[in-house]
């Protein structure tokens, strides 16, 4: 789940779309930041947590996916320092290039893929959003991350970048 506010449209809650899961095609343990299994029935997860996840210990969370809220000044953070510690998934993020957080979180990554073309989010209503005004990046942490990139980049899904 995430609060996308470059998105337009009657709800500030957008989902990741199904073809982003197919272009990795890989099965997530959790999906850390979700409004449930039911909303959003194409996430390849075995688990879903619907609220509390930054409260959590992720230690046998396992293989996460992660698409956070985007919404509030540097909201994003308090999720990629969770993330970055658990060491073993995928996230979704703005690629903000010359953000103060996206800069101390990239480097962290294993491998980012740029989203090309934009990702059409979808809305609570079930219907795609407009075009944001903003591309997403997915961040990989691990080896299992690093081949559903490798996968989603030769499936057409973007450009991959290897931080130095």
């Amino acid at each position: 789940m995430s609060l996308h506010e470059q998105s337009a449209g009657a709800t500030s809650e957008w989902y990741t779309p199904p073809h982003v899961f197919k272009a990795l095609g890989c099965e997530f343990s959790v999906d850390v930041a979700s409004p449930g299994a039911e909303v959003t029935h194409w996430i390849p997860a075995r688990r879903f947590i619907k609220g509390g996840s930054l409260e959590r210990d992720w230690s046998d969370f396992g293989f996460i996916w992660m698409n956070p809220p985007f919404g509030g000044r540097n909201g994003i953070v308090p999720w990629l320092e969770k993330f970055f510690a658990h060491g073993n998934g995928i996230a979704l993020t703005p690629d903000r290039t010359s953000a103060p957080w996206w800069q101390r979180f990239a480097p962290m990554a294993d491998s980012i893929l740029f989203v090309a073309p934009k990702i059409h989010f979808i809305g609570a209503d079930g219907q795609p959003g407009t075009s944001p005004a903003q591309g997403t990046c997915l961040m990989a942490a691990g080896e299992r991350a690093v081949d559903a990139l490798n996968m989603a980049q030769s499936r057409g899904l973007g450009f991959l970048l290897v931080p130095a």
